[in-house]
């Protein structure tokens, strides 16, 4: 019995050691005993931080490769592992509990699992606990997500300065897969009975991650016309465009709301700036403003107020800190007082997922669970040693050195492995 409540605490150290990390506790442990066995998560314990193959897996695991392909197949069939195909070529990841199989458990209805009582586990472990949303959402160069602009709440006149990658219909037209699957969040909060009413089958996957998903029936797959026609829903419904913080190979786009979306609820809670990556402000044009406080309802952030001014008249007042610059306010203020302004410093998100978790886990201290998973010489191992070292300097020299790592060169060493 012993043995196998060590194999959750094994699986715990083994997601603390990439930058996101997982605070251990009781309801992660009884998370965990949820969506697998003992043996499973044992096993899973032992996996590489970064993708490998069968034959990896079955090194570490010490059986036959037949054997580990049909654990790693069964593992992927339930949404614990992403299962990456390249023509002949599978491997296979483990992804962070979020964005990744927190979500994916509930991203469909399924009845091999307590989907209520995991619910409430959730609840649990991420809003009341919060230890986990604080150390996910208190990151400055690894943000898990960044707001995709509302691009019907634009201007014309400043269409040209919005790139690609902020816009959410580019990144769909772009994906080479892309799947719609139950909102995880509002999924979560209908089942202890605090959902709104918003529309639930709406939250997209794209590439690699939507084409395991969608594999193993945990998203239905879908064309660019319907996922485009899924974005226009979410707008017509005052929902925020939520997704990866990254410029290449975006992963998700979520459809929020500010009742009960974890990254929304999140930035209200531990600070907007360090939360969420945005790239626009709202501007409020005092003349035009009849301080109805139409856009007050409609804030998911409540980063707007109505204040009554000394000649009597009612105008709205914006926390710019607490602004995530979606755009939904402004489609329906009946004044057309509202627009949307580039911040003044236009933040860059990383280039692919691998160069945000490298950011983070310099941020975090961890560099050196990176190098030592992904290389197994000995001069690796002293590199590692090295960094291990370096990130028990004092705050200002780690600072320094963290400053050398993230500089251009490391994202052109992955614009590089990307090709």
């Amino acid at each position: 019995m012993q043995q196998h409540a060590d194999s959750y605490v094994d699986l715990t150290r083994r997601l603390n050691l990439y930058p996101q990390g997982a605070p251990s506790g009781e309801s992660l442990y009884e998370i965990l005993k949820m969506l697998m066995s003992a043996e499973e998560a044992a096993l899973v314990a032992q996996l590489p931080i970064r993708p490998f193959s069968v034959s990896r897996a079955a090194q570490i695991w010490d059986m036959d490769q037949s054997a580990a392909r049909k654990v790693l197949e069964r593992l992927s069939s339930r949404a614990l592992l992403i299962d990456i195909q390249d023509s002949d070529r599978v491997t296979y990841l483990l992804p962070p509990p979020m964005a990744g199989f927190f979500e994916f458990s509930m991203m469909r209805t399924r009845n091999d699992v307590d989907q209520q009582r995991l619910s409430e586990l959730f609840f649990q472990y991420l809003n009341v606990e919060e230890d986990f949303i604080r150390d996910l959402f208190t990151q400055k160069d690894g943000m898990l997500g960044r707001i995709f602009v509302n691009e019907l709440s634009l201007p014309s006149d400043r269409n040209t300065v919005v790139l690609d990658y902020e816009r959410a219909s580019e990144v769909i037209r772009q994906a080479s897969h892309i799947g719609v699957s139950l909102c995880y969040c509002r999924h979560k909060m209908q089942k202890i009975g605090r959902a709104c009413d918003a529309p639930l089958e709406i939250c997209l996957t794209l590439n690699n991650v939507a084409g395991s998903l969608i594999r193993h029936g945990f998203a239905r797959g879908i064309d660019v016309p319907e996922a485009l026609d899924l974005l226009d829903v979410a707008r017509d419904n005052d929902l925020v465009q939520f997704g990866d913080n990254v410029r290449h190979n975006i992963s998700f786009i979520c459809n929020c709301c500010g009742c009960c979306c974890e990254a929304l609820l999140a930035a209200r809670r531990v600070g907007f700036s360090s939360a969420v990556c945005t790239a626009f402000v709202l501007e409020i044009n005092g003349d035009k403003c009849t301080g109805c406080g139409r856009c007050v309802e409609l804030c998911p952030m409540e980063a707007l107020k109505v204040e009554n001014l000394d000649d009597g008249r009612k105008r709205v007042r914006l926390d710019e800190n607490s602004c995530l610059g979606c755009g939904v306010c402004v489609r329906r203020c009946p004044a057309g007082a509202l627009r949307l302004a580039e911040r003044p410093a236009r933040v860059i998100p990383p280039y692919n997922s691998s160069h945000r978790a490298v950011l983070a886990a310099i941020e975090k201290g961890r560099l050196q669970n990176l190098i030592i998973d992904s290389q197994s010489k000995g001069s690796w191992r002293a590199l590692a040693a090295v960094l291990g070292a370096l990130f028990s300097l004092p705050p200002v020299k780690r600072m320094l050195a963290g400053e050398q790592f993230k500089s251009r060169y490391l994202e052109t060493m992955f614009r590089r492995l990307d090709r």
